[in-house]
């Protein structure tokens, strides 16, 4: 309920803080006393648009402070929970409006913004007049009220949440379907790059190992011709070493006759042949090295340039080529794993449509059900309100082609005013008293199950006259048996109707150097005083506190 209202600066009213009881609180008062500048006030502090005219003559800023008092369960608390907001206790709500047109919104003294204050105000606060359409204008609020009546929120609750598994199965199917095409249409290009590659077999290192064998090759084919030159010096006919030999073998007969004077000489052509050996034995070491296959050189260039090549195409290292083997590889396992996960996901679509489509059934007859019953609970509340030729009709159209988050129903409130008219929506077709009666008898009816806890009606009673006055007052209080009431009334049947009683006044401050709007909580003698100007009008008379004191005691 809203337990406080404090407003500061606001056209008349420079400092107001009024207090708020449960049940029904009626708001009295002469024309232009500012009871529309307190109800505008406390639209702003529900996170209504601002206005720099609010703001006081003079004043830099006004302010307005709503306090809630709210169940642990109730859904502002929840929406506060998502924000990060606090809501262990009262809700505050304050709105400052700022003389340049500039608002800040403030929820439990935490920076927000309008339509988070807005959000939170609507769930708790509902206002309601002759030109007040805002719950009724939306066919959103007229499908959640049928369905609070009904008494299936679970079920709605449950097509919501198969409309989303249904939402979520359809969009990883389209995503599937986009990843599937794009690999079929690069299905012939991966073919031929995995039999391209794979036919190569490139392999980690494997160029750097090529490029230093093609080193090594070209190294010797350069020096084979040196090669074959030092064979021919040692191992030709005129290999130095047969000389040698002769030689050495005459003068060791000298030297072994006695003749010593050779004996230097044999032993260092000895030592030359030993030496000339082992260079023969390190040219055959070196020829047995440099033994290969003419054409392995081409063999190596020849790879060597396919590496490259296959490298350029794909715009990668060699030793990278390996990689996009295994891509190419992967998108085709993709794409044939693809096709098996395509048609699983159809299948969980399909599931998810059809569970959606089974439920949406079963809500929309469920809310068959619930129209009849709203038109007729509402109906039978017309007759006291002077709408007994008035019918109030449940729109209810259904298209199972028409797939949302609600079911496929489309529920609107129309309503026939007299016999032989045209049934229509209830705002195009009801006037603006109509309106507010309709309004009533509704908000009676839903009041325990699809109400805000505060309804303020806004003179709804203007134009009627005292029987309807009084139906009027009834169903206020009736209605404030279960949620608080605040009521804007001119109606004396109203007035008396109510638990408490405030007049909204203007007062002269200093000498009239300003005027402000003042409000006061009535005692009952007041309160009698007020009923008895509301049914006389400028001149009380004794005759008028008579009836107000038998209208206050009729109806206590």
């Amino acid at each position: 309920m809203l337990i406080a209202l404090s407003v500061r600066n606001i056209v008349l009213i420079d400092q107001l803080d009024l207090a708020l009881d449960a049940g029904m609180t009626v708001l009295t008062g002469e024309t232009g006393a500012g009871k529309s500048i307190l109800l505008d006030a406390l639209t702003l502090a529900l996170g209504g648009r601002g206005d720099a005219s609010l703001v006081r003559k003079g004043e830099e800023s006004g302010q307005v402070v709503a306090v809630l008092q709210l169940d642990s369960t109730h859904p502002a608390r929840a929406v506060l929970r998502d924000n990060a907001i606090p809501d262990d206790e009262d809700i505050i709500l304050r709105r400052v409006q700022f003389a340049d047109g500039r608002t800040r919104a403030f929820v439990n003294d935490q920076p927000v913004s309008a339509n988070l204050l807005r959000k939170v105000g609507s769930q708790v606060v509902e206002i309601h007049g002759q030109h007040d359409d805002r719950a009724l204008v939306d066919s959103a609020t007229h499908r959640v009220a049928l369905d609070a009546f009904g008494g299936h929120e679970a079920l709605a609750a449950a097509v919501r949440d198969a409309w989303q598994v249904y939402t979520d199965a359809d969009d990883a199917l389209r995503e599937q379907e986009a990843l599937v095409a794009e690999a079929r249409e690069r299905e012939d290009y991966a073919r031929h790059t995995v039999e391209e590659l794979s036919d190569l077999a490139a392999e980690p290192g494997e160029e750097e190992e090529l490029t230093t064998r093609r080193h090594d090759l070209m190294q010797i084919e350069k020096s084979a011709s040196e090669v074959t030159e030092i064979d021919e010096i040692l191992n030709g006919p005129s290999a130095p070493s047969i000389t040698l030999a002769a030689l050495l073998r005459r003068l060791a007969r000298k030297a072994d006759t006695g003749t010593e004077l050779f004996r230097p000489i044999v032993d260092s052509l000895d030592e030359t042949l030993s030496a000339l050996d082992r260079t023969g034995e390190a040219l055959e070491t070196l020829k047995q090295q440099m033994a290969y296959d003419p054409g392995e050189l081409e063999g190596v260039e020849e790879r060597l340039f396919a590496l490259r090549a296959a490298a350029r195409k794909h715009q990668v290292l060699c030793d990278e080529l390996p990689e996009v083997l295994e891509r190419y590889q992967s998108e085709l396992e993709t794409l044939q794993s693809g096709e098996t996960r395509l048609e699983a996901l159809r299948e969980a679509r399909e599931a998810a449509y059809s569970d959606y489509i089974s439920g949406s059934h079963d809500l929309s007859k469920a809310r068959s059900n619930a129209a009849g019953a709203l038109s007729d609970a509402v109906e039978q509340e017309l007759p006291d309100l002077k709408l007994a030729s008035a019918r109030f009709i449940v729109d209810h159209q259904t298209d199972p082609e028409r797939v949302s988050a609600h079911g496929f129903d489309q529920i609107a409130f129309h309503v026939q005013t007299n016999p032989g008219t045209s049934a229509g929506p209830l705002l195009k077709v009801a006037s603006g008293g109509e309106l507010s009666r309709f309004l009533l008898a509704l908000k009676v009816v839903l009041a325990d199950r699809a109400s805000a806890p505060v309804l303020i009606f806004d003179e709804i009673d203007t134009g009627v006259g005292g029987a309807v006055a009084d139906a009027i007052g009834r169903r206020l209080r009736r209605l404030a048996d279960r949620v608080q009431v605040l009521s804007v009334t001119h109606a004396p049947q109203v007035a008396a109707r109510a638990g408490r009683h405030l007049l909204i006044e203007k007062q002269a401050v200093e000498e009239g150097a300003f005027v402000r709007t003042h409000v006061k909580p009535l005692d009952p003698a007041q309160r009698r005083e007020e009923v008895a100007r509301m049914l006389a009008g400028a001149t009380v008379t004794a005759e008028a506190r008579a009836a107000a004191k038998k209208l206050l005691s009729e109806v206590g």
